[in-house]
C-alpha cells in the first residue's frame, strides 16, 4: 500500500473555516501581534488568534504579509476549535496564498477536475491514432480556470506535488471508457515535486494496477518550466519510471534544459519537439536545420520523435518528409473530454 498520510512535500491539505483559530509559529511572533495591537493567546512558543469571520482572517493576514519581513520564518495551521489544535504546520506565506487563491486551492485539495484528450497520430502508419495526450482542465465547464493559473497558485502555495500526484491519477482513470488498450496515454509530470521516485511514485503506480491499466501504455512526459541542474535524480526518476514497465518522454525539445546534449545523457524514449521549432518550419531554414539535427540523433538512439502544435497542413507534411515519427496539434484535433476521430483529410 502506498503512503496516504499528510506530507509536507507531497502539500498539506488545510480548510479555511468560517470562523476558528489560526495558530503561529515562529520567533518573535508575541512581539509583532503586541506591535499590531492585536489579541491573541499564547501557547508555549505559538500564538493563537481567534478570527470570526473570513474577512477578519484576510484582514489579518493582509497585515502580516505587510509588517513581516520574510514571513518564511514563520508556520502556520488553521483549526475550527482549540480541541483541534495538533496539525501539521505550513509556512505562513503559504497560507497567505491559500487564502488570498482559496477558490483555485479548493479546486486541487478535492481534485476538481478532469483530462481532456488530445490526439496523436502515426505518420509512418498513414496517420493511425497512437495515442493521446491527457491536459488538465476544470470538471466545470462554466468555470474559466487557466491551467497556467492552476499550477501557479500550486507553487505558490505549497500544493505543486498534491495537483502533480491528483493529475496523473486522473489522466490514468479517464482512459476508462475511453482509450482502447494499446492506444498510448502521454501524460505530464513535474520532476521537482518527485523527491524520492521509490517512495514517491509508489501512488502512481498502485493507480495503474487500481484501473488495471497495462503499464506499458502509459508514457510519462517530463514537463518542467524551471532549469533542473540534477540531471541525475531525472534519470533515477525516468529509470524508476522504465523499471516498471512504463514509456518516458522529454517535452519541449529545444527549449529549456531538454537539448540536444540531454538526449544522450537521459536515453528518453519520444522526445517531443517544442511548437516554436514547427510553426512555420516549412518555411524557416534556421528551424529545418535544427528539425534535421534532433532527427539524425534521435534515429541513432533510437528514440521516436513527435512533433507537437502542428496547425497547418504544410507543417504536418514537413514533418513527415524529415522522418518524424509522430505528430500533434490543433490541425490533427483539440483537447476534448472524450476520444476524437481523426478528420478524414489529414
Amino acid at each position: 500500500m502506498f503512503h496516504t498520510n499528510p506530507c509536507v512535500e507531497c502539500g498539506i491539505p488545510m480548510v479555511i473555516h468560517d470562523t476558528g483559530y489560526i495558530l503561529i509559529k515562529g520567533n518573535s511572533v508575541s512581539t509583532l501581534f503586541d506591535q499590531m495591537n492585536i489579541e491573541y493567546e499564547v501557547k508555549q512558543d505559538k500564538v493563537i488568534y481567534y478570527y470570526s469571520s473570513r474577512d477578519v482572517l484576510k484582514t489579518l493576514m493582509d497585515n502580516l504579509f505587510h509588517h513581516v519581513d520574510n514571513m518564511s520564518h514563520f508556520q502556520a495551521s488553521i483549526h475550527q476549535s482549540k480541541d483541534s489544535l495538533k496539525y501539521n504546520l505550513i509556512p505562513l506565506l503559504h497560507l497567505y496564498e491559500r487564502i488570498v487563491n482559496e477558490r483555485i486551492v479548493t479546486f486541487i485539495q478535492k481534485g476538481e477536475f478532469i483530462s481532456y484528450i488530445q490526439p496523436i497520430i502515426d505518420l509512418n502508419k498513414h496517420h493511425q491514432l497512437y495515442g493521446y495526450e491527457s491536459l488538465l482542465r476544470s470538471a466545470d465547464p462554466s468555470e474559466n480556470i487557466y491551467p497556467s493559473e492552476i499550477f501557479s497558485v500550486a507553487e505558490k502555495t505549497g500544493l505543486k506535488s498534491m495537483l502533480d500526484q491528483r493529475a496523473r491519477e486522473e489522466a490514468i482513470k479517464s482512459r476508462l471508457n475511453k482509450i482502447s488498450p494499446g492506444v498510448k496515454s502521454f501524460i505530464n509530470f513535474l520532476p521537482s515535486t518527485i523527491y524520492n521516485p521509490e517512495y514517491c511514485l509508489r501512488h502512481t503506480f498502485a493507480i495503474v494496477e487500481k484501473y488495471n491499466v497495462n503499464p506499458s501504455d502509459l508514457v510519462f512526459e517530463v514537463v518542467e518550466t524551471e532549469k533542473i541542474d540534477d540531471v541525475e535524480h531525472l534519470k533515477n526518476i525516468l529509470r524508476t519510471y522504465k523499471n516498471s514497465g512504463m514509456k518516458v518522454a522529454l517535452d519541449d525539445v529545444g527549449a529549456g534544459y531538454s537539448t540536444i546534449n540531454m538526449l544522450t545523457e537521459l536515453k528518453p524514449d519520444y522526445v517531443k519537439i517544442d511548437r516554436e521549432y514547427i510553426s512555420f518550419c516549412d518555411q524557416d531554414s534556421r528551424k529545418q536545420a535544427f528539425l534535421d539535427q534532433v532527427i539524425s540523433i534521435t534515429k541513432q538512439l533510437g528514440i521516436i520523435v513527435l512533433g507537437e502544435g502542428i496547425e497547418r497542413k504544410e507543417e504536418l507534411d514537413y514533418c513527415k518528409h524529415i522522418g518524424m515519427d509522430l505528430a500533434q496539434g490543433y490541425y490533427i484535433g483539440k483537447p476534448s473530454p472524450e476520444a476524437a476521430n481523426i478528420p478524414s483529410m489529414i
